[in-house]
């Protein structure tokens, strides 16, 4: 029996009072949304608008108030800097803008939460920015460590927490706690023993709250105190290892008392642009930058995409290689679904997303089908929908899975030429939102 909490019925303490606070629907990363599209029963509207922005993440506050963040895809050429908008939720209007917020320089996709004392939190390249609800900056920081930060949560205490992003080879990552009125540091950063790309999750349960960081060999747990992060060297199971097979992993998925991963993460684009400094910026004379940036390159390693399931309480694990083809590789995590007993995965580089049922225990393929999703999808356990996209021929789709069985219930162009792995997120009435390089967008069934 599971004792993991839902993320859509539990209270998500620290955020403020809403459906979609912060990126997948809570620190445990569940991607889980109350109701549903009932996408059977309708035909879908789509509002799209081109902005040629890098759009990361929407996120909802109070009713009927959707946020929109991101960075500038600047990999050459002028600055970048992030951006917070409030928009309105069917036409997609900009109602309020921020103004320029720095970011160090760096080209990668941050995030925003909702917090409890009713502001928007961002973290973007190095800098993390407190806005108010009109979108007006009250408060900004430079990080301790120069290098993108890869998301942020909020505590259960409100405290605010983030991560730099390293690979292989790149040295330790930080996580540093902030308060979230002056964000200030509240104690001394933590320097992990090893480098980490996903983005963190945490729970909170009996036995106290966590949070969970993948790293270059290791999956490590960080107990959270009133004053202090401690490592949990109790806790630290490997799930690759230096010089093998397989790639990094991204970020992990806390539910039915197991963390959920998928590894082969640092692909070849994400390598260019962690191989330079600022991060993702290239110089004038690089010419074959945006062919570098391509998620659909070769992986530079031979294994198989893998499905993981690490258990919270010993750190066994268990693997799935559903698709089989060598070489997989991915640019966003795994979501299981308690509900139906299935866990959801997919390779992007070589195609294919499946179903893997946990319904005996074990970790067995119940579907596959042939499309090619690279983001970070929706579930819908109440009406049993899975959201996620499908990129094909430079037209990126939003499709509607049936969790159980596989079935694809709808495919809709949404004009979109570029797919990357950013975030969907429900919308408030029978709809969701989109986000990718140049493109957002609003997929309603009706």
């Amino acid at each position: 029996m599971s004792y993991t909490k839902l993320d859509r019925t539990d209270v998500l303490d620290g955020y403020y009072p809403s459906r979609w606070p912060v990126e997948c629907g809570g620190n445990r990363r569940q991607k889980a949304a109350l109701g549903g599209l009932f996408a059977r029963e309708g035909d879908p509207e789509v509002v799209s608008v081109t902005n040629g922005r890098w759009n990361v993440m929407t996120i909802h506050r109070g009713p009927g108030e959707l946020y929109l963040a991101g960075t500038m895809p600047s990999f050459k050429g002028p600055p970048p800097f992030g951006w917070l908008q409030k928009l309105d939720p069917e036409t997609l209007d900009v109602i309020s803008e921020s103004r320029e917020l720095p970011c160090g320089e760096h080209v990668w996709c941050g995030a925003i939460a909702a917090h409890i004392n009713g502001n928007i939190m961002m973290v973007n390249g190095n800098y993390l920015h407190s806005l108010s609800p009109d979108c007006e900056v009250v408060r900004e920081a430079k990080l301790p460590v120069d290098q993108a930060h890869n998301g942020l949560i909020v505590l259960s205490d409100g405290t605010i927490v983030t991560k730099d992003l390293r690979l292989e080879n790149q040295g330790q990552s930080t996580i540093s706690r902030l308060d979230p009125d002056t964000l200030e540091l509240l104690h001394k950063p933590m320097i992990l023993p090893e480098g980490s790309m996903g983005r963190i999750a945490s729970d909170k349960t009996e036995e106290g709250e966590f949070i969970y960081v993948p790293g270059i060999e290791k999956v490590w747990r960080v107990a959270v105190g009133p004053d202090e992060l401690k490592l949990d060297e109790t806790w630290c199971p490997h799930y690759r290892r230096i010089g093998g097979s397989q790639g990094l992993s991204w970020d992990g998925c806390i539910s039915e008392d197991y963390l959920w991963l998928m590894d082969n993460g640092d692909i070849d684009s994400l390598r260019a642009i962690y191989g330079n400094h600022p991060n993702g910026r290239f110089k004038a004379e690089d010419s074959e930058v945006l062919t570098r940036l391509s998620w659909q390159r070769a992986a530079p390693w031979s294994g198989p995409q893998r499905l993981l399931r690490l258990s919270l309480s010993d750190g066994s694990l268990k693997e799935i290689s559903p698709f089989g083809a060598a070489g997989g590789g991915i640019i966003a995590p795994p979501v299981n679904v308690p509900e139906h007993k299935m866990c959801i995965a997919w390779d992007s580089i070589n195609g294919g997303l499946a179903g893997v049922s946990t319904d005996s225990g074990e970790l067995t393929l119940a579907w596959k089908i042939d499309v090619r999703p690279s983001m970070q999808p929706v579930v819908f356990p109440d009406s049993g929908e899975l959201v996620i996209n499908h990129y094909q021929d430079r037209d990126d789709q939003i499709i509607v899975v049936d969790v159980r069985s596989g079935e694809l219930i709808s495919k809709v162009s949404l004009g979109s030429p570029l797919a990357n792995g950013m975030f969907l997120s429900p919308g408030f009435e029978r709809d969701i939102y989109y986000c990718s390089t140049l493109t957002f967008a609003r997929v309603q069934w009706r």
